[in-house]
C-alpha cells in the first residue's frame, strides 16, 4: 500500500514539472497563445424597454392565493412542472394567524383558481426565489392580462415589491 501511494506521489510530481517544463519552452519561444484567441464578442445590454418573449404554461394546481404549479415549456418538445409564486402581489397565509386571515385566504386560492383554470399563461421575468423549488414571475391570463393586477383589483391580494409584509389580521 505505502508503494502505491509512494508512486501515485512520484508521478503526479512527474507530471507537475513536466507542465512547468512545457511553459518554460512556449514561454522561450516567444509563442503567444493566449494572445491569438481573441474573446468573444460581448452581447449588447438590454435596454430596460426591451421585452423578451415569455415562457408558455398551464396551471396544474392552485396552492394558495399567489402560488400555484404549472407545466411550462422550457424549451420547443421541453416541458417543466414547477411552482411558480406571482410577482408583485401578496395574498393571506392559508395557515393564518386568525380566522380572518384563514378565511381570506381561501377566498383568494379560490379567485385564483378562477384566473387561471383552462386559460394559457404566459410567463416573464422569471427568476429564482428564496425558496429552494419555486420561482418568482410575472404571469399574464389568456382574456384576463396581468393576474396580479387582478387579484389586488378585486381584493384578494395586496401589491408586494418584497421586504416585510403587512399582516392580515
Amino acid at each position: 500500500m505505502i508503494r502505491f501511494w509512494s508512486y501515485i506521489s512520484r508521478r503526479r510530481l512527474a507530471d507537475a514539472l513536466a507542465g512547468a517544463a512545457f511553459g518554460a519552452v512556449v514561454t522561450a519561444a516567444g509563442l503567444p497563445f493566449a494572445q491569438e484567441i481573441a474573446p468573444p464578442p460581448a452581447a449588447p445590454p438590454l435596454s430596460p424597454t426591451s421585452t423578451l418573449p415569455g415562457l408558455r404554461a398551464t396551471a396544474l394546481d392552485v396552492i394558495d392565493g399567489d402560488t400555484f404549479e404549472a407545466r411550462v415549456q422550457a424549451f420547443p418538445g421541453q416541458e417543466i412542472v414547477a411552482r411558480v409564486r406571482i410577482d408583485r402581489v401578496d395574498a393571506p397565509e392559508l395557515r393564518g394567524r386568525c380566522a380572518v386571515e384563514t378565511a381570506s385566504a381561501e377566498a383568494a386560492r379560490t379567485a385564483l383558481l378562477d384566473l387561471l383554470r383552462g386559460r394559457p399563461l404566459t410567463l416573464t421575468a422569471v427568476r429564482g426565489d428564496k425558496y429552494f423549488g419555486r420561482v418568482v414571475a410575472r404571469v399574464t391570463a389568456s382574456g384576463v392580462g396581468d393576474v396580479a393586477e387582478a387579484l389586488i383589483t378585486a381584493g384578494h391580494g395586496r401589491a408586494y415589491a418584497g421586504g416585510r409584509r403587512a399582516g392580515w389580521c
